[in-house]
C-alpha cells in the first residue's frame, strides 16, 4: 500500500539516482546517445511525485567529511568536480536557492539521533548535486541542500543517518541519494565486466525489495554481495542509498530505471 501521513496525503518517496559522467548530460558523447535514456528517466522524476517538494537533501557520492556535514549558505556555488570536459560544460549554472533553516533542522535530528554533524556555510554542490537536479529540476527554483557522506563510509552509519532524517519526508523535502549503482572505472566499456554489472544489480534489486529490517541487515553487508567489489572497489558512489534506504524506513523499495551504460549495468530505485 501507498505511504501516507496523517492528513491522508502521500508520503514524499525517497530516491536513489543515478548522475551519469560527469557533465555527461550537457555534451556531445561518442556514442551519442548513451546517457539519453538516463537522462528521460531523470526529466521524469518531478511527474512521478505525488507534489511538488518544497524542498531537496541530496546526498552525493562527491563529499566526504570526517562528520556528517550539511550545506548552510543560502545561495552555494558550484563545484565543478571533474576534469578533461568541454569548456562550455564549467560553466554551467544551477541557481538554486539554498535553504539554512533545513539545514539547521537536519543538523538538529541527526544530534537527537546521537549522530554527530554540523552545518557548512562554504561549501558549494559538487556535480554529484547539480547535474543530475538541473535535468529533473531545470527551473532550479525548489530550494536545495547536500549532506556529505561520512568519512570511513561505514554502512551501518549511513543508514543510522537516514533513520534520523526520515520524519523530513512528512515535511515534503524530496530526499535523493545520488550516486551510481555500478562505479568501476576499469568496468565502464569493458565487455567482461557485463555481467558483474548485471549479478551485483540483480542482488541489490532484490535486497531493495525486502522489509525495513533484512534490507538494513542486507545492506549493511554489501560487501559480501556477488561481485560487490568488483563493482564498487571503493563504495562511496553506493552509499548515498544507505542514506536514502534508511529514511525509507518502512517503505518499500523498487528499482524504476534500469539501463546498461557502457556496457554496465546502472539502475535508480525508489521507496515509496
Amino acid at each position: 500500500m501507498p505511504d501516507t501521513l496523517t492528513s491522508g496525503a502521500l508520503a514524499m518517496p525517497v530516491y536513489y539516482i543515478p548522475h551519469g559522467g560527469g557533465p555527461c548530460f550537457f555534451m556531445d558523447w561518442n556514442p551519442p546517445h548513451e546517457w539519453d535514456r538516463m537522462a528521460a528517466f531523470l526529466r521524469g522524476l518531478p511527474s512521478a511525485l505525488p507534489r511538488a517538494p518544497k524542498a531537496i537533501l541530496v546526498i552525493s557520492g562527491h563529499w566526504e567529511s570526517a562528520q556528517f556535514e550539511v550545506t548552510s549558505s543560502p545561495k552555494p556555488a558550484l563545484i565543478y568536480d571533474y576534469s578533461g570536459f568541454p569548456a562550455s560544460t564549467y560553466a554551467l549554472r544551477y541557481d538554486a536557492p539554498g535553504d539554512p533553516p533545513l539545514a539547521r533542522e537536519i543538523c538538529a535530528l541527526l544530534q537527537a539521533g546521537s549522530i554527530s554533524s554540523k552545518e557548512d556555510a562554504l561549501r558549494g554542490w559538487d556535480h554529484g548535486v547539480f547535474i543530475p537536479l538541473k535535468v529533473a529540476f531545470p527551473n532550479a527554483d525548489i530550494p536545495l541542500v547536500q549532506l556529505s557522506l561520512k568519512t570511513g563510509l561505514d554502512p551501518a552509519e549511513h543508514l543510522a543517518a537516514g533513520h534520523a532524517l526520515a520524519r523530513l519526508r512528512d515535511e515534503d523535502v524530496l530526499i535523493v541519494g545520488s550516486g551510481m549503482s555500478f562505479h568501476n572505472m576499469r568496468g565502464f566499456g569493458n565487455p567482461a565486466f557485463q555481467t558483474v554489472s548485471e549479478e551485483f544489480d540483480a542482488w541489490l534489486t532484490g535486497t531493495v525489495a525486502l522489509s525495513q529490517k533484512e534490507r538494513d541487515l542486507g545492506l549493511e553487508h554489501w560487501a559480501d554481495a556477488p561481485k560487490a567489489r568488483l563493482s564498487h572497489p571503493r563504495e562511496e558512489h553506493l552509499l548515498p542509498l544507505m542514506v536514502a534506504a534508511g529514511a525509507a524506513m518502512q517503505s518499500q523499495g523498487q528499482r524504476v530505471f534500469s539501463d546498461r551504460v557502457m556496457q554496465t549495468r546502472v539502475s535508480a530505485y525508489r521507496f515509496g
